[in-house]
């Protein structure tokens, strides 16, 4: 796998994509719900569109696994993962933190991943053992040691509690320096651009984690679930320094009734 040639693919389609949605986003779009009562916008479904039609050309034996579109190829040891738009929710509301999220998996490990942010003019992106970069520059978590002077982001604070975690959530962030609600994607890029320390969000799937397997630890940090199992598919989703990870996972899975992880 040439993965400088499948970066170059992943960076063209987040960017052209990241185009596309931006023309929605200027003059606002409504938003329909799902079967899974999450929001779709025609700006989901266009990006990606798009975003499968570059892959389609550039590795037409690749699998994909789309959250507006499905499954493709379901076989494929090499699957490519798209979220259009993560951040659905404020991208209806005009909030420029959405992103857009695309990702390689081979062998069922994430070994290239991007993450646009086209509002902000940003993207965050990483090749396995390239190192992790934002807008080219080239990005580290912070050596934060003690969680008292950490940020812990969030994308929703109900969310822990409908998970069962809402014990944990509440004895993690006691302990934290500050708890911005920087939801979905950009708590994630934060921590790997040096911007916060730890991102959690009690569930979250694969097309949602995407690139940040890869670009995590090419920055240094550690991405995964909650019960500390590396990796996209574990059903929720850590962004963490290593630093600080035997703290963060010590508190989200204490045994007590209200936070204990099973």
């Amino acid at each position: 796998m040439d993965l400088g040639h499948a970066l170059d693919v992943c960076l063209g389609a987040v960017h052209d994509a990241g185009r596309l949605t931006l023309g929605y986003f200027a003059r606002g779009v409504g938003a329909r719900l799902k079967d899974d009562m999450t929001p779709v916008t025609e700006a989901d479904e266009a990006a990606e569109e798009l975003i499968r039609a570059r892959l389609r050309a550039a590795f037409p034996d690749h699998g994909v696994v789309g959250e507006e579109h499905g499954v493709t190829n379901a076989g494929a040891e090499a699957r490519w993962y798209i979220d259009p738009i993560d951040g659905t929710k404020s991208f209806v509301r005009g909030v420029p933190l959405y992103a857009v999220l695309l990702a390689l998996e081979v062998a069922g490990e994430v070994v290239v991943g991007a993450a646009a942010f086209p509002a902000l003019g940003e993207t965050l992106y990483a090749a396995k053992g390239r190192g992790a970069y934002l807008n080219g520059r080239r990005v580290r978590v912070r050596d934060t040691a003690r969680l008292e002077e950490a940020f812990v982001a969030f994308t929703d604070a109900r969310s822990f509690e409908a998970a069962g975690m809402g014990g944990a959530w509440r004895r993690l962030t006691a302990r934290a320096y500050h708890r911005p609600g920087w939801g979905d994607a950009y708590g994630h890029a934060c921590v790997a651009a040096g911007r916060a320390e730890v991102m959690i969000d009690p569930v979250l799937a694969p097309h949602d984690a995407g690139p940040f397997g890869v670009i995590l630890p090419e920055a240094g940090g550690w991405f995964g679930d909650v019960r500390g199992r590396p990796g996209i598919h574990g059903g929720s989703g850590v962004s963490c320094t290593r630093a600080l990870l035997p703290q963060v996972m010590a508190a989200l899975n204490a045994p007590d009734d209200d936070a204990a992880v099973s």
